[in-house]
């Protein structure tokens, strides 16, 4: 009798752990950027997603550089990032499947209310940067390999700029994500870029607010990309690709666009794009 219920005692708890692990399985692993995460979005995204799969989706949020590095060491299974040239290079290199452009926001410049590089005068990104390096205003680069680090290094080289950090003491480097940044810059009274979905979420603004905005230069496309299976075979190709139909199909699309704060609509969707 009593082997009968030991028996019974270790195949019911066999079973509850093998239900566990199934249960536990039942995700799949996305990198991506901080700002979709510290805006929000995925808060509001993830849930509706895994109420309607059954499949969760756990996030790694990191710069964007981090993101692609990750999972070029095949550490996930999807990766949705914004940065279009390395995006292209990962998926012509074979370690992604196909590039699906999901959404856009812009990129926007924030600064002390007291302007002290007149940025609201410029007529583009490139004469905004000028300004701030031509007036020594300090200016904040996350300096992490990021989306944006990547944009703000290509701006700087279209105005003929190369500040460094070392050397000029008015550029700091900060080598943290969009949220640590912005906190500095206020701390500073500098001005730094950054996505407009970060800012607006962003608690302790002080007395800094967008100052450049609306440059074509600052468009900010987001795109998600299956990572490899045939490279990867732990990759869970048929969860990941399921996600990212349901992400550029409609009604992935729809919530994107419903996604607000304070009123205000943060990422417009824009899949049937080639972005």
């Amino acid at each position: 009798m009593i082997q009968t219920a030991i028996a019974l005692i270790v195949a019911l708890t066999t079973a509850s752990l093998a239900d566990r692990a199934v249960a536990d399985d039942d995700f799949i692993l996305m990198q991506s950027t901080t700002s979709t995460q510290n805006s929000g979005l995925f808060q509001h995204l993830l849930p509706q997603y895994q109420m309607l799969s059954g499949t969760e989706v756990r996030v790694v949020a990191v710069g964007t550089g981090q993101a692609l590095k990750n999972a070029r060491d095949g550490n996930g299974d999807l990766v949705m990032v914004h940065a279009r040239k390395a995006e292209e290079k990962f998926v012509s290199d074979g370690y992604g499947v196909i590039r699906h452009p999901v959404m856009y926001n812009e990129f926007v410049i924030i600064g002390p209310d007291s302007d002290p590089a007149t940025l609201a005068a410029a007529g583009s990104a490139t004469e905004a940067l000028r300004r701030i390096a031509a007036s020594a205003a300090p200016f904040v680069s996350r300096g992490d390999d990021s989306g944006t680090h990547k944009l703000e290094l290509e701006l700087w080289a279209a105005a003929q700029l190369a500040p460094d950090a070392a050397t000029d003491e008015w550029y700091k480097d900060t080598g943290s994500g969009m949220g640590r940044t912005l906190s500095i810059a206020v701390e500073l009274g500098a001005y730094t870029l950054t996505d407009r979905a970060t800012w607006l979420a962003h608690q302790k603004r002080g007395d800094h607010r967008v100052l450049f905005s609306g440059d074509r230069s600052l468009f900010n496309q987001y795109s998600v990309i299956k990572i490899n299976p045939r490279r990867y075979p732990s990759v869970r190709a048929d969860a990941a690709q399921a996600f990212i139909d349901w992400l550029i199909g409609p009604r992935g699309q729809a919530a994107i666009a419903a996604f607000r704060l304070a009123g205000e609509q943060l990422f417009f969707p824009n899949a049937d794009t080639n972005n």
